[in-house]
Parts: structure tokens; C-alpha cells; sequence
């Protein structure tokens, strides 16, 4: 007789403003369907604006982490963003300047929704699989970090944003990144928010699998930008997977231009996983995934809510100053005037509107200008 399953979702299963939801059938490594298991796609659908995730995006990955964990055919979720430019750049930073630059409760109220999808993926059912299609940066590392797969694309870049923009990396990154990389290439990517190469993500731990996505004359190859031929130079430093400098970085630039993105080996190496997974069993695996997870977690847990409502009362000052001039900046600076912030600040000067105005980037240009 069959069985009448109970419906354990908060929601009816709808459409996601923003987030795609896709069942994929599982298929063997031969190309052959498996029928009755699938995998579940959930995509960031925003690459105008390389994927960076709006409150209602954030609503739409929670919901949809649910669904997918409580699947029953569902052997695998993988997390991915549209296009091949970006998988996430973060929170939507147009948003938050306009809307929450200024309002600490409200934004206090956003991270509550953030806090609650780094937690939809840490306690998800099922494997997730982070599909690096292209930047993952700043909130975007962080969700990112929270899956417990990372499969990239050699195109792919990863850094923080936080302290240049006006925010700190508290949605998971000062947890997660010294779990992965060592506390001190994590203070490095954290303070600094320089980027590295998936090549680099790759030699300190941060992916599980790297493959090349550009094809040049219909061969895959190499990311020209990056150095993936030698580990040392002669002065004995590490320069696998740095970016190249100088004539090599102009060469490898035109290289570049000369070929087309394809992700056909990225998503074969995503399929390669979870067929993976899919032969494993069932519980074995989802206790697994919870015992490995607890070292993300035990973090996590204990410093999410210090950290909402920090980032909640900081939205008053450096936050909606550095959101603000990211958001009316242009291409050439997207940045606060720093060093004026600071002697500014050293001077006894309060924050205020005055001092956001006077260190954007429509202020820094005035002054360059003579005006």
C-alpha cells in the first residue's frame, strides 16, 4: 500500500523572488538517468548584479535549503549562481545603501534572515555543493564556506570586502576561513580583502576541486592570469596560484580575450560528486555531514548574534558610510577617503552626516578638482 507522506515543509513550494529551485536526475557516469533520485539546483538569479543576494533572495535560499533537505528523492543540493561571472558578490549593496544605510534595527533585522540561511545550509539534510562559477566573494565566501563541498571553476576568485567597505566579515568568514586556510592567511584575507585565485583557494584548503573554463582554439586551458606552472621562484617563495605581474599579466590578459568561457567541465566535475554521494548510504552520510559540520557550527553558534547586532548598530557609521560609497562611487573609486576618515576621527570630529558626506567619493573627486 502506499504511503501517504506527511508534508514537513513551513511553506507551500513555490517560486523564489530571485532564487531559482531545479530538480536534476541523477545520472550515471556512463550519461544514463537513475530514476527516482535527482539532485537540487538552487540558484542566486541576480548576474546584472553579480548575483548579490536581496532580503528576498535571502528568504529564497532559506526555503529553498529547506525543501531540498527535506526531499526524500533528493541526493544532493548544489548551490550555484546564474551566468559565469559571478556564484555571489555578497549582499545586495545597492540595497543597503539606500534602504538600510542608517536604520540599525532593520538592518538588524536582515541578519536575522542572513544568520537564518547560513544556518538553513550548516543544517541541511543533504550534502551541499557549492558550484564556484565565477566570484565568490564577501558574503558570498561566507555562504559559500557554509557548504560543505566547493567545486570552482579555475576563472573564480574569492576574498573579502568587509573593512574597505565599511563592514566587518562577521556572517561566517572570521568562523569559517581559519578552519580552512590558518589563522593567518585568514587575518590576511579577512583585513586586507585582497582576492586570490581558485588556484590558490585550492593549495590552502578552501576547495575541493578546481577545473579549467577557458577554451582557447576548442582546448581547455590553464587561467592565463594566474601562475599554475611552478610552485617556487628563485628566491624560494610560493607563487602557485598567484595572480601574474607586469608584461606577463598583459600577455595573459590578451590570452584571455582570445577564448570563451565554457563550464561543461565544471558541472561534469558537479555531477562526478554527487554521483559520489549518491553511492554512499543514506544515514552513514547525513551523520557524517553533522559530526564534520559541528567544527563550522560550534563557531557559528556562538558568535552569530553578537555579531547581527554589531553589524545592526554599525550601519549608524562605517557601515552605511562604506555602503553608501561603494553604491555612488564609480568604477575608479567605489571607496571612502580613509585616511581623511581617520584624522578626521583623531581630530575629536562625531559621526554624522557632515563626516559620511565628506569622505565619499563625490567629495574626494570635488577635492582633487580644486573645489
Amino acid at each position: 500500500m502506499p504511503v501517504e507522506f506527511k508534508d514537513h515543509g513551513l511553506v507551500p513550494a513555490s517560486p523564489y523572488a530571485g532564487v531559482g529551485y531545479e530538480e536534476i536526475p541523477l545520472r550515471e557516469p556512463g550519461g544514463g538517468v537513475v530514476e527516482g533520485l535527482h539532485s537540487v539546483r538552487i540558484t542566486l538569479d541576480n548576474p546584472s548584479q553579480f548575483n548579490s543576494y536581496t532580503t528576498e533572495m535571502v528568504k529564497g535560499v532559506i526555503l529553498g535549503m529547506r525543501r531540498a533537505s527535506n526531499d526524500r528523492a533528493c541526493v544532493a543540493v548544489v548551490f550555484t549562481g546564474a551566468g559565469d561571472r559571478a556564484f555571489c558578490t555578497g549582499g545586495n549593496t545597492k540595497e543597503y545603501a539606500e534602504y538600510y544605510a542608517g536604520r540599525p534595527e532593520e538592518y538588524r533585522q536582515y541578519m536575522r534572515l542572513f544568520n537564518d540561511m547560513v544556518t538553513a545550509i550548516l543544517h541541511c539534510d543533504k550534502p551541499v555543493l557549492c558550484r564556484v562559477n565565477g566570484m565568490r566573494i564577501a558574503g558570498g565566501q561566507e555562504i559559500g564556506m557554509a557548504c560543505d563541498f566547493s567545486v570552482a571553476s579555475d576563472l573564480a576568485v574569492f576574498g573579502q570586502a568587509g573593512p574597505r567597505h565599511g563592514s566587518a566579515p562577521d556572517g561566517g568568514s572570521t568562523d569559517f576561513l581559519p578552519l580552512f586556510v590558518g589563522i593567518e592567511a585568514a587575518m590576511e584575507s579577512c583585513t586586507l580583502c585582497g582576492q586570490w585565485s581558485a588556484h590558490k583557494a585550492m593549495r590552502l584548503g578552501l576547495l575541493t576541486r578546481v577545473v579549467p573554463a577557458l577554451r582557447v582554439d576548442g582546448e581547455f586551458v590553464p587561467n592565463p592570469l594566474v601562475v599554475t606552472d611552478r610552485w617556487l621562484d628563485a628566491a624560494g617563495n610560493v607563487v602557485h596560484g598567484e595572480f601574474r605581474t607586469g608584461a606577463e599579466r598583459d600577455a595573459a590578459r590578451a590570452a584571455l580575450k582570445s577564448g570563451v568561457v565554457d563550464l561543461f567541465l565544471l558541472d561534469r566535475a558537479v555531477e562526478e560528486l554527487v554521483w559520489s554521494l549518491a553511492n554512499t548510504m543514506p544515514g552513514c552520510l547525513a551523520k557524517t555531514l553533522e559530526s564534520v559540520r559541528k567544527h563550522k557550527l560550534e563557531h557559528w553558534d556562538r558568535n552569530r548574534e553578537t555579531n547581527r547586532a554589531w553589524l545592526g548598530l554599525n550601519m549608524m557609521t562605517e557601515g552605511r558610510t562604506g555602503f553608501r560609497a561603494f553604491n555612488e562611487g564609480t568604477k575608479e573609486c567605489r571607496e571612502a577617503d580613509f585616511l581623511l576618515l581617520r584624522r578626521s576621527l583623531a581630530s575629536g570630529e562625531d559621526w554624522g552626516p557632515a563626516l559620511t558626506e565628506s569622505v565619499l567619493p563625490a567629495a574626494r573627486k570635488g577635492r582633487s578638482r580644486g573645489a
